[in-house]
């Protein structure tokens, strides 16, 4: 037991350290929100997007869709930072991984949501219409509140997924919390910065976790 809480609980050891460890805190929490606020955005603009059938467009969503599913998000990551330089497009690395998981976001977004839309029953679309709206007008004011509410389970599921990524990060020396503890862990030779990066993980996705079982109960589909 001794050993245990030297080497994962030894609080006066990385007490110097906490102002980092905060820092990095800080950092990661600013990405997080960063991603799912973006991620999100973009996506649900993709699924309206896709909603009025334009087939040159929703063949480059299509594809937009599955390249950014399929590929891994630490390869986007790379390649947002170290390729883009290329074309002249410079992005600093807090931001670019920001922007990365982003891109991955939204590519799920956008499916979740579509499959939101897709679920809204027909009468749905013929009652707007019925009543004179036209297609906009019954998307944005029937159909869109409905589909939100059927992607908010999903939705919220792989949003705290993908916002774990911000852990990579590293990567590209953004000092992020988990790139912070692992240096400080090198400089003491001791893992209590990770048990301390564990508990302000847990800070950050707890809270989001919570809130998101509010918005389940809250919008959830009365039968």
């Amino acid at each position: 037991m001794e050993q245990i809480l030297y080497y994962f609980f030894n609080w006066t050891l990385i007490s110097p350290y906490l102002p980092e460890i905060l820092q990095g805190f800080w950092v990661t929490l600013q990405m997080a929100v960063m991603t799912v606020v973006l991620g999100t955005a973009l996506g649900l603009a993709l699924a309206v997007l896709r909603c009025y059938g334009w087939r040159p467009v929703n063949i480059l969503m299509t594809l937009y869709v599955d390249v950014f599913r399929a590929i891994p998000q630490l390869v986007i990551i790379v390649l947002v930072f170290f390729a883009l330089p290329s074309v002249g497009i410079v992005i600093d690395p807090m931001p670019a991984t920001v922007l990365a998981l982003s891109l991955v976001l939204s590519a799920f977004a956008e499916e979740i949501f579509w499959s939101g839309i897709a679920a809204v029953p027909t009468g749905q679309w013929e009652a707007g219409r019925s009543t004179g709206m036209g297609f906009s007008q019954t998307l944005f004011a029937i159909i869109l509140p409905q589909a939100v509410r059927l992607a908010i389970p999903p939705l919220t599921n792989r949003a705290i997924g993908i916002t774990k990524g911000t852990t990579l990060g590293s990567v590209i020396a953004v000092p992020e919390l988990l790139n912070v503890s692992s240096n400080i862990q090198s400089t003491i030779a001791n893992p209590t910065a990770f048990t301390a990066g564990a508990f302000l993980f847990c800070l950050i996705f707890f809270p989001f976790v919570y809130l998101t079982r509010v918005l389940e109960r809250r919008y959830a589909i009365k039968s």
